[in-house]
């Protein structure tokens, strides 16, 4: 049976879009999803599921659940681990003056897509490459308010495309 990693976009944040991960793994379960555990308050879930498409599943469950219209993205974890294993160099390192992130792209869009919607990262404070439909993404945490990627992945008309997980989460995801 296939274990699956998903993000819900925008969960917990400022008070928004509230759900308690005991809710959310109830609602996983109420799915048939066996193995279900979260992790952090971020809307981070992993499971096995003998179907191959629960994405709908859990889009569906959220609005009927919990009455929202959140976006997830759903891979299988094995497939996470392959994405990590092709991070470069310069990402996810114990560099602490650097804040390391995966975008995952919630669209049909492609990372190029994105990257044309953003714009070109802030040179000398922003690395960014592409992985298949993943764009890794490192900034300075210093001098972030200098970041145009920081700022345009919160934009209207970007943000809802994607959502964004620090190398730690998921790092701490493919371990568990």
């Amino acid at each position: 049976m296939p274990h699956y990693t998903a993000f819900l976009r925008g969960i917990n944040i400022s008070g928004k879009n509230k759900i308690a991960m005991p809710e959310l793994k109830a609602g996983l379960e109420a799915l048939g999803f066996s193995g279900v555990t979260t992790y952090l308050n971020s809307g981070n879930a992993q499971f096995s599921a003998e179907t191959d498409a629960p994405r709908p599943l859990i889009e569906a469950m959220l609005a009927e659940r919990f009455g929202l219209q959140i976006p997830v993205y759903v891979l299988e974890t094995d497939t996470l681990r392959e994405i990590l294993a092709h991070a470069p160099a310069w990402w996810g390192t114990a560099d602490k003056a650097q804040y390391d992130n995966l975008i995952f792209i919630l669209t049909d869009e492609t990372p190029a897509d994105i990257a044309a919607l953003i714009g070109e990262p802030t040179a000398g404070l922003e690395r960014v490459q592409a992985y298949e439909n993943v764009i890794f993404w490192t900034f300075d945490r210093a001098k972030y308010q200098k970041c145009r990627w920081r700022k345009q992945t919160a934009a209207a008309g970007i943000t809802e495309k994607l959502t964004v997980r620090t190398a730690n989460t998921l790092k701490k995801l493919v371990l568990r």
